[in-house]
C-alpha cells in the first residue's frame, strides 16, 4: 500500500462518518392498521396437503380511488391488465407469509362493517408462482391471483377463505366480478384472531 492509499482511506471514512450522521434518520415505518394471526388448513388439492400458522399485516386500506381504477380496469380492459394495474399500487397494502416464510406484499385491502357489528375484511395480490410452474406454462400458471376473506365478530375473532391461485374475470351481461379457484375449495382460516 502506498502513503497515498493510506492517507486516502481515513479521509474516505472521514467523509462517510460526516454524511452519515448528517442524513436525517431513516423514516420508520407505520404501525400496521392491523395484524391478524390464523390458522390454515389447506385440503384444496393446490399443493400439498397441510396445517400452518400465516401472519396477515394490514399497514393501510386501499382507497376508493385505487379500487375504482382496478374494476375499471377489469371492467374495460381483461384480467391481464388487471394484474399489471394491481401490481403497480405503491405503497404496498400489507403482507402475509407463514411463520417459517419471507412475506408476500398484498396489493389491495379493504374492510366493511357487517351487520352484526363485526367486520368484513377482503385483501388480493398477485401470487407466488414457482420457476417449474412459470417455465412449463402450466394450467395453474393462468390463475394469477391470491384473494382472501376474513370475517371477524366483534370480539376479534373469525374464520376466513384464502384462494391461493385464482382467476378474476367481469360477467358484462351480470355486472358482476366473477372468481375462479384453481383448488377444489379454498384454503380454511380458522382461529383468525387480532394479534394485540
Amino acid at each position: 500500500m502506498t502513503s497515498h492509499e493510506s492517507l486516502a482511506r481515513p479521509r474516505l471514512l472521514l467523509a462517510l462518518a460526516v454524511l452519515a450522521l448528517s442524513a436525517p434518520p431513516a423514516a420508520r415505518a407505520a404501525d400496521p392498521v392491523l395484524r391478524l394471526n390464523a390458522f390454515a388448513v389447506n385440503m384444496s388439492g393446490f399443493g400439498r396437503t397441510s396445517t400452518q400458522t400465516l401472519d396477515i399485516t394490514i399497514e393501510r386500506w386501499t382507497t376508493d380511488e385505487e379500487r375504482k381504477r382496478l374494476l375499471d380496469t377489469l371492467i374495460e380492459k381483461n384480467s391481464d391488465k388487471l394484474l399489471d394495474a394491481l401490481q403497480k399500487i405503491k405503497p404496498r397494502a400489507g403482507y402475509i407469509r407463514t411463520t417459517t416464510s419471507l412475506g408476500w406484499d398484498i396489493q389491495y385491502a379493504r374492510m366493511m362493517d357487517l351487520p352484526s357489528g363485526g367486520k368484513r375484511i377482503i385483501f388480493g395480490t398477485d401470487r407466488p408462482m414457482g420457476f417449474y410452474e412459470v417455465r412449463n406454462n402450466t394450467r395453474s400458471a393462468d390463475y394469477e391471483y391470491m384473494l382472501c376473506e376474513i370475517r371477524l365478530g366483534p370480539d376479534g375473532k373469525g374464520e376466513g377463505k384464502l384462494a391461493t391461485a385464482a382467476k378474476i374475470s367481469y360477467d358484462k351481461e351480470l355486472g358482476k366480478v366473477e372468481i375462479e379457484n384453481y383448488g377444489i375449495e379454498p384454503v380454511r382460516l380458522t382461529q383468525v384472531t387480532v394479534a394485540k
